[in-house]
């Protein structure tokens, strides 16, 4: 008899726990942690108006471009949602406030243009591109200056600018090359 006095209000017990939200039954376990959302930077550089993030090895964005790619590209285009994020391929050559509004073919055309005028080394020196992607986008890149610095080190300033759908973007970016290097790449 001392059974059936002791299982029944466990049972109630146990309904009553299961019926309550969860953050009645186990209270602070499960409250909301909230951090306060940083003050924006007073820098006047906006990315260009892509997305900013923390950059990792460009083997792991590379990686990680294919995979979301992939399985965001896809959806995008179905849903005519355009996202592009910089491919691997050109992570030496082109900024992100460039790349990141360029599909990855338009991508590797403006790095092309990019590595076009640095072999000719020649101040002023400019290569024009238009998509074979997408209508009404093209691109330039042109050598700004060129300096030679310690060490054998050659560096040069490039401005990219491109036209998407009639919004226009300019960047000025450094590239250099040390004694023995096959190329310019983007400088920090």
């Amino acid at each position: 008899m001392m059974r059936k006095i002791w299982g029944v209000p466990a049972v109630l017990a146990a309904c009553m726990l299961a019926a309550a939200p969860a953050e009645a039954q186990f209270g602070s376990l499960l409250r909301k942690v909230t951090t306060p959302s940083p003050a924006p930077s007073p820098s006047s550089d906006d990315n260009g108006g892509c997305p900013k993030g923390k950059k990792g090895s460009s083997v792991g964005r590379g990686i990680l471009g294919g995979v979301i790619r992939d399985a965001v590209g896809d959806a995008a285009s179905k849903a005519g949602v355009y996202s592009y994020v910089p491919i691997a391929e050109v992570s030496g050559t082109l900024t992100d406030a460039i790349a990141c509004k360029l599909d990855p073919a338009e991508q590797v055309q403006a790095a092309k243009a990019t590595e076009e005028i640095t072999r000719g080394e020649e101040v002023g020196a400019t290569s024009n591109w238009t998509s074979e992607t997408r209508e009404n986008v093209s691109g330039s890149s042109t050598i700004a200056s060129i300096n030679q610095e310690g060490g054998g080190r050659k560096c040069m300033t490039v401005n990219d600018f491109i036209i998407v759908d009639g919004e226009e973007t300019q960047v000025s970016k450094r590239m250099c090359k040390g004694p023995g290097d096959a190329r310019y790449t983007l400088a920090a």
